[in-house]
């Protein structure tokens, strides 16, 4: 599988190039539209044709790029259907299966920061957005957020999977690239160490974090699969 990780350092944001080397399909998962041309460079100089936009939810912290490269390159975008983006051009449930030539890509329901969120299982590896991030995980404050029910998420979607799979969350804000599911059921500040549910509703209870500085912009963009209409209009 060709691997490619981005990061746009204004939002802290991952996008990840999955490829296929057989059949030269990919998709992007959570892209950002100030950096598309680097996605469309990196597409061509790997010889690979984009499928599909993979969203893990409607972000509220940057723009997707998802409607740039539909225009673009022809790709689909793929939320789930609980986003609140009906824009989307898949519109997915858990436990569908989408196959990108080779490459087989789960989808795994993984609520709590959002209730449309979802991580992208694959191979060795899952994309877990914003619901697990390294040492820490997604607020729980807006867009339907619900602590209990992230906790229940990330239990039963992302821990119950073998120690050594690796995890690549939507952000980092320390430098850190990639964790694996032992390391973070150890050694996660909020969920590490057997945490009980009880413990982590009253830690996110009390988190009083500031209100999110693109949340006005982003949100109903994103909710429009990065229209950049709808953004400008905002």
């Amino acid at each position: 599988m060709i691997f490619q990780q981005f990061f746009e350092p204004d939002s802290s944001t991952f996008t990840y190039l999955l490829g296929c080397e057989q059949t030269r399909q990919a998709v992007l998962i959570d892209t950002v539209e100030c950096d598309v041309e680097q996605y469309v460079q990196a597409l061509a100089s790997h010889g690979l044709t984009l499928v599909y936009t993979l969203e893990t939810h409607v972000h509220a912290d940057h723009v997707t790029g998802a409607d740039t490269l539909r225009k673009r390159l022809g790709s689909k975008s793929v939320v789930h259907r609980d986003a609140g983006a009906m824009c989307g051009d898949l519109l997915v449930t858990d436990g569908i299966h989408l196959s990108v030539g080779h490459m087989d890509i789960e989808v795994r329901y993984t609520p709590g920061h959002t209730n449309g969120c979802v991580s992208y299982y694959v191979g060795d590896r899952i994309f877990t957005g914003d619901a697990l991030l390294i040492g820490g995980c997604g607020r729980t404050d807006f867009q339907q957020g619900n602590a209990g029910q992230l906790y229940d998420s990330i239990h039963s979607k992302i821990f119950s999977l073998p120690d050594e799979t690796l995890i690549f969350p939507g952000h980092d804000y320390n430098g850190n690239t990639v964790s694996s599911v032992g390391q973070e059921k150890q050694n996660n500040k909020r969920l590490g160490g057997q945490q009980s549910r009880e413990a982590f509703i009253e830690i996110m209870a009390n988190l009083k974090l500031a209100y999110p500085k693109h949340i006005d912009v982003a949100l109903p963009a994103n909710q429009a699969c990065g229209n950049i209409a709808v953004k400008q209009s905002a």
